[in-house]
């Protein structure tokens, strides 16, 4: 009796089948039945399993100590390499709690993003068009730029699939682990500065920050749904490791 594939050789094919290496965003037919077929990942469908959370609220099984509360805190996200080609990429995101990846964007991406365990809080922007920028407030620096708030919700497995588009859904994310947590990403296609694909981090500022004569037609009431963004280095206290990815393996 033949075997039947794994859920991720079975994601690995529809993405073979959805995502070219130009780009473009496949249609929402396309995009419908990946979501449909994530929705159905869990923790096993990868390898993993789920992280304790009671082991995981800066103290855990390490007690109390100042020292130790510090080094449960500086833990870092564990990134685990699936498959990657010139058309997708299929990794994941380990976490533990309150670890962060920084406001971030995805520039010309389609990126899937399934939590397969705990909780992540999401906050997304997408730039408000056409563009409108004002000076930064610190002279050198480069000027700020209006987004608008499009996702700010934690997400908690079992959940749907979140989808960004290269100029919709919320294409400049950051991500906060309430809980420990997992995410499993589809980015389509992947980061390459050779083609533009560079990903650039930002801080967020108050729309109120910059609101004196900077051409925002913002209507009262509404100001907390947008931000001045800041294009900024990558954060120095960004602590990442490449994990090895121990699920089903994909026949190509």
């Amino acid at each position: 009796m033949t075997k039947s594939p794994s859920s991720v050789q079975a994601l690995y094919e529809l993405c073979k089948k959805t995502f070219s290496p130009g780009g473009a965003p496949p249609p929402s037919q396309a995009v419908h039945k990946l979501c449909s077929l994530l929705n159905t990942f869990g923790p096993s469908d990868v390898g993993l399993k789920v992280e304790n959370s009671e082991d995981d609220r800066g103290h855990g099984i390490f007690g109390l100590t100042s020292f130790n509360r510090v080094a449960r805190w500086a833990q870092p996200i564990t990134y685990l390499d699936i498959y990657e080609c010139d058309s997708f990429t299929m990794c994941i995101f380990c976490f533990p709690t309150s670890a962060i990846i920084p406001l971030h964007d995805h520039p010309g991406m389609t990126v899937l993003s399934k939590v397969l365990y705990g909780s992540l809080h999401v906050k997304a922007y997408d730039w408000v068009e056409p563009a409108i920028y004002q000076k930064s407030i610190r002279p050198g620096y480069p000027p700020v730029r209006l987004a608008k708030l499009t996702v700010d919700k934690v997400l908690t497995a079992p959940c749907s699939t979140s989808v960004l588009y290269p100029k919709s859904g919320g294409n400049l994310h950051s991500f906060t682990a309430v809980t420990p947590c997992a995410v499993l990403d589809i980015l389509a296609p992947p980061y390459d500065e050779a083609f533009g694909r560079k990903c650039t981090y930002y801080h967020d500022y108050p729309y109120s920050s910059f609101s004196t004569g900077n051409g925002a037609k913002i209507a009262e009431g509404k100001e907390e749904e947008f931000a001045w963004l800041s294009e900024i280095d990558t954060p120095n206290d960004l602590y990442m490791r490449q994990g090895e990815y121990i699920g089903p393996a994909i026949e190509v």
